[in-house]
């Protein structure tokens, strides 16, 4: 997948209820090796609903297994209103191959559901 970007890994939120980022949600990137997370990043969106930095880039960004980690639940307990959710933590787990290209993992969020795909 070809983009613009430099090679590394970003995401971003997206409260599709609301039609918004989804501010400070918090999330944990870990590397997973023999089926054991070591955690690398870690801290909440900002108010676009990405981070602030990539969460790998230069020799960080490394073929592998990885484990992208969301706090839905905090995130609709903060955000109030009627939105009972289901959802607790939300999981992501891809592999990165190509260290050539940019990796982007966006979260879609409501609280009946959640959407996950390669994004550019």
């Amino acid at each position: 997948m070809a983009t613009d970007k430099p090679p590394g890994l970003t995401t971003h939120v997206l409260d599709l209820v609301r039609g918004r980022p989804g501010i400070g949600v918090a999330y944990r990137l870990y590397r997973i090796v023999d089926d054991r997370r070591a955690l690398l990043a870690q801290g909440s969106t900002n108010g676009d609903g990405r981070t602030d930095a990539p969460l790998l880039s230069g020799d960080a960004f490394r073929a592998g297994l990885y484990e992208l980690e969301f706090d839905a639940a905090a995130y609709f307990r903060a955000t109030g209103g009627p939105m009972a959710s289901i959802w607790t933590t939300i999981p992501i787990r891809f592999e990165i191959t190509d260290t050539s290209s940019h990796h982007h993992v966006p979260l879609l969020l409501s609280p009946g559901g959640y959407s996950t795909y390669r994004g550019s």
